[in-house]
């Protein structure tokens, strides 16, 4: 049986992103999504929330771009910048994350999942705090770093994952059987998705995605997901992929859908 959670990153990111990711949870596929507590749009996030209580949230993590929730300085604009500071070492992981999952849990919000923007908890020290945050705060789920389709990992992800999930199984925290989307990013279409959905294995997978409608704030962002996300915003809603999802009997649901 094949189990599908689809999460959108970056909820708090711009009012015109939240717009996108609640629109295609309630008019498409989209099954959750992660909260930035740096992000502009961080007060308008918590409110679409607390008004669409299907939404499953969790916790995007930032350590690059935007501004530390802690100290207020700046975060390293690249990974690799941020690669930098950890080695000096000039950035406190382990209390900039829990000050950036108490803002949010101190906003009503119970998380339910954590992931990385950036996929900087690819880094083993980053992924070590982030798993023993949600042990601590009893968050059952971590996203797997790993995209498997990504090409030629097939041999190295396997060997890195067993890292992560041990390191995971240590905090008792959960992951998914597999992780995609990473790949896609920024090039996410109804036809991609499908061709990915076809391929989906047997297990439980989360599916990153990237929604939003592209306005005046998303136009002025420093980011170079823009027109993309309105594309896949057009995936996430299209009839197509819904009547896909039902006829390979995908499961669609929150994290902790189970198998049976």
């Amino acid at each position: 049986m094949k189990c599908l959670t689809i999460n959108a990153d970056d909820f708090g990111f711009t009012h015109d992103v939240n717009a996108g990711i609640v629109h295609a949870h309630l008019h498409g596929v989209l099954t959750s999504t992660t909260l930035m507590a740096n992000g502009d749009a961080f007060e308008d996030a918590v409110g679409l929330a607390r008004q669409h209580p299907t939404l499953d949230i969790g916790c995007h993590l930032v350590l690059v771009q935007g501004a530390s929730v802690l100290t207020g300085k700046p975060f390293p604009e690249t990974p690799r910048d941020l690669l930098v500071a950890l080695l000096r070492p000039r950035l406190d992981v382990y209390s900039e994350l829990r000050a950036q999952i108490e803002k949010i849990t101190g906003a009503g919000i119970k998380p339910t999942h954590l992931d990385s923007h950036k996929h900087t908890h690819l880094l083993p020290n980053v992924f070590r705090a982030v798993v023993r945050l949600a042990h601590e705060f009893e968050i059952p789920f971590v996203r797997l770093p790993l995209d498997a389709s990504m090409p030629f990992t097939g041999l190295p992800c396997a060997a890195a994952a067993r890292f992560y999930r041990g390191v995971a199984k240590r905090f008792h925290v959960k992951m998914t059987d597999h992780f995609l989307g990473f790949r896609l990013t920024g090039s996410l279409t109804e036809q991609s998705f499908a061709a990915a959905l076809s391929k989906l294995p047997e297990g439980t997978t989360e599916f990153m995605c990237h929604p939003g409608f592209l306005g005046p704030e998303l136009q002025r962002a420093a980011t170079r997901l823009k027109e993309s996300r309105e594309r896949e915003l057009e995936a996430l809603t299209s009839p197509l992929i819904r009547q896909l999802l039902d006829a390979k009997a995908i499961r669609l649901g929150p994290f902790g859908t189970d198998l049976e």
